[in-house]
């Protein structure tokens, strides 16, 4: 049986720096500063349908040393229908200083809704 996700993606709007890569698979490369890439993410979520499993918000992500954009998410199980989501964390991702490593953009979301299989 797969859990599903759900995902809690922070984008810090303070820190400068560009990160230049597609939003989607094998799309334009683009030039992304941390509201670009806040802005492309949210784009994502509604384009895909993932609003109730996906939030993206504007706070610290870590990394306050450097030029980012910086990224960072927080994954939560899902809620059983009908049932009010918690705010325990079962993991945690950071891209601080890695974005350029992505092939894209949406790999944030790829990557972190992948439902685990339960023992």
């Amino acid at each position: 049986m797969r859990a599903e996700r759900r995902l809690v993606v922070t984008v810090c709007p303070r820190e400068p720096g560009v990160v230049v890569l597609p939003v989607e698979h094998c799309g334009r490369r683009r030039r992304l500063d941390a509201r670009a890439v806040r802005a492309a993410l949210e784009a994502l979520v509604a384009a895909r349908g993932l609003g109730d499993r996906v939030r993206v918000r504007e706070a610290c992500a870590g990394g306050c040393a450097a030029d980012g954009p910086n990224v960072s998410v927080e994954i939560f199980a899902a809620p059983p229908p009908g049932a009010r989501p918690d705010s325990v964390a079962v993991g945690w991702k950071t891209y601080v200083y890695s974005l350029p490593a992505l092939d894209c953009l949406a790999a944030i979301l790829d990557e972190n809704l992948r439902a685990s299989r339960r023992a």
